[in-house]
């Protein structure tokens, strides 16, 4: 069997992480049961690498140390989790996943795209998502609601040009792949994004017969 692989991507305050809950929820109610899971992240493993890569150190993080933990983490998710789940035939939806490193590796610390292709290839070999959600906002938009929410992150620290990069390497990549990606106006309120969101529902709904 064969599973559907859903991510969930986009900038800081795009609402990701709320907006997967009320999708796997519609999932649910249509009597399937997806898994859902982050990046970095995933398993006891990836989640404390994922604590390094998030936590603000005194030593400055190299942007080729921060893509090869980014794709550690990744393996350990895909090989102790991702893959196994697809092969039950289940629907699994990650907040994250190589589009965020492509975006923030590639587009915000300025990572040749080849480099992160190279390693795309030797973690994940054929397996892509089969869906993207891009949750689009403006980077000011996004901003204020990362810094409303908690205390910020190394990554949400940055600077506003380097989110501005991430966006677009988002949106670049939705463009060139209309197909598999499905963008989502994130900068109204929950409701309206909920709105946004029901075709994609029913759409992967038809997908897997439900």
């Amino acid at each position: 069997m064969s599973g559907l692989f859903i991510t969930f991507e986009g900038p800081e305050g795009a609402g990701k992480s709320t907006n997967i809950k009320v999708f796997a929820q519609a999932l649910a109610q249509a009597g399937h049961a997806p898994l859902t899971t982050r990046e970095p992240g995933g398993t006891p493993v990836a989640e404390r690498i994922r604590e390094v890569l998030l936590s603000v150190h005194d030593e400055p993080m190299h942007a080729d140390t921060e893509l090869l933990l980014m794709f550690a983490a990744r393996a350990q998710h895909l090989n102790g989790l991702i893959r196994p789940a697809l092969a039950e035939g289940r629907i699994v939806i990650s907040d994250r996943f190589t589009d965020a490193t492509y975006a923030y590796q590639g587009g915000g610390r300025g990572i040749d795209p080849r480099r992160i292709a190279a390693l795309e290839t030797w973690v994940q070999g054929e397996l892509r998502p089969d869906l993207v959600l891009l949750f689009d906002v403006p980077v000011d938009v996004g901003i204020a609601r990362a810094r409303a929410r908690s205390e910020l992150d190394r990554f949400e620290q940055e600077h506003r040009s380097f989110f501005e990069q991430v966006r677009n390497t988002y949106l670049e990549r939705a463009a060139a792949d209309p197909a598999r990606y499905r963008i989502i106006d994130a900068s109204g309120n929950l409701e309206q994004v909920h709105r946004e969101m029901q075709p994609v529902i029913e759409e992967v709904l038809e997908r897997v017969g439900g």
